[in-house]
């Protein structure tokens, strides 16, 4: 679908213009400073991948939705930092560690995302309970695994390049994140995967006569799901020294609203790399500036709800039909002859 035929994706561009615009205005050039556009792209992959796996869930239909995102990212990093410091020191051999440590959180992140999709598929429980419930066992075990404190992952060079580092200027978590999306949009466009995904979405009825696996496809979406979170945990843990169970409590709402603005619908069927990434970078841009107005961190998660209240109202209406209604009238009124008058 091309940028004139989808306003979704206009709107978005149009409000990274206007913040950026209001940014730079408000801080007097300071907001589009080179080291403060570096931070905001070093801080957006967390919640652009976390963002990701609830548009896959949501894609899936029938309520979809993966609520577990920031608790399983969390108990990634915990797991890794336990299991890996111990047997790999990061000083010796800080290849080693670090692959040791991404493999290890990939590996929680995708078997607690299978584990998500089995109870849904196979249990037949609704999306937003199951998820709520594995979210409360992901963060009660990253407490028990860690006793409470937060655990120190190590100084490895190349784990903290991943979280800091850049490349030309670009942050390279950054650039994983681009390189993530990017293959998650083809397998979502061109695989057959993508396209069994969202006729599911669209019609359950027509995927089940098709002879689709749709426990197959459920546990693929989730186990995809997870993998994003364990790739989150990984960035995470990369831009910190520590990692803890309570890391990003508001992370959900905000991966909730960034799929919102996207355009993904609750009820499921579509989805587009595009508009979820500008909607990313819309919010990452507004809390940056919100950051500049000095503006209390409570007060910004008042207005996450508030937007995403607001935007699951909008999505409810074709706004677009509201232009359209009277120009057709009156199309119809000009074309149609007057009635003829019979003389008595």
């Amino acid at each position: 679908m091309s940028a004139k035929r989808d306003p979704q994706l206009l709107f978005l561009v149009g409000i990274n213009l206007v913040v950026l615009l209001a940014g730079a205005v408000m801080s007097r050039g300071a907001f589009i400073d080179p080291y403060n556009l570096q931070s905001m792209a070093g801080q957006l992959p967390e919640l652009g991948l976390l963002a990701m796996g609830v548009m896959l869930a949501m894609s899936s239909g029938n309520g979809g939705i993966d609520l577990s995102g920031i608790s399983l990212a969390n108990l990634a990093g915990v797991t890794s930092a336990l299991l890996v410091s111990p047997l790999i020191s990061a000083d010796d051999a800080p290849i080693l560690f670090t692959a040791a440590f991404a493999a290890v959180a990939l590996v929680v992140g995708l078997v607690g995302g299978i584990v998500n999709g089995l109870l849904i598929a196979r249990i037949g429980l609704t999306p937003i309970l199951c998820t709520l419930g594995t979210q409360l066992v992901f963060t009660g075990l990253a407490v028990v695994l860690s006793g409470g404190p937060s655990v120190r992952v190590g100084s490895a060079g190349p784990l903290m390049e991943i979280g800091n580092g850049l490349v030309f200027g670009v942050p390279i978590s950054f650039l994983i994140f681009c390189a993530v999306m990017v293959s998650v949009g083809a397998v979502l466009k061109f695989s057959p995967f993508g396209i069994r995904l969202f006729l599911m979405g669209t019609n359950p009825k027509a995927a089940r006569y098709a002879g689709f696996g749709q426990t197959r496809l459920l546990v693929t979406t989730y186990g995809l799901c997870g993998v994003l979170a364990g790739v989150a945990g990984v960035l995470i843990a990369s831009r910190n020294v520590n990692v803890k169970w309570d890391y990003g409590q508001s992370y959900l709402l905000i991966a909730i609203l960034i799929t919102v603005m996207a355009g993904v619908k609750p009820e499921g069927g579509y989805g587009r790399m595009t508009c979820l990434f500008l909607s990313a970078t819309a919010l990452q841009l507004l809390s940056s500036m919100l950051n500049f107005a000095d503006v209390s961190n409570f007060f910004r998660d008042c207005a996450w709800g508030a937007l995403l209240l607001a935007f699951l109202a909008i999505s409810r209406y074709d706004i677009g039909s509201l232009f359209r209604r009277p120009i057709r009238s009156v199309t119809s009124s000009l074309q149609t002859p007057p009635a003829s008058k019979t003389l008595s």
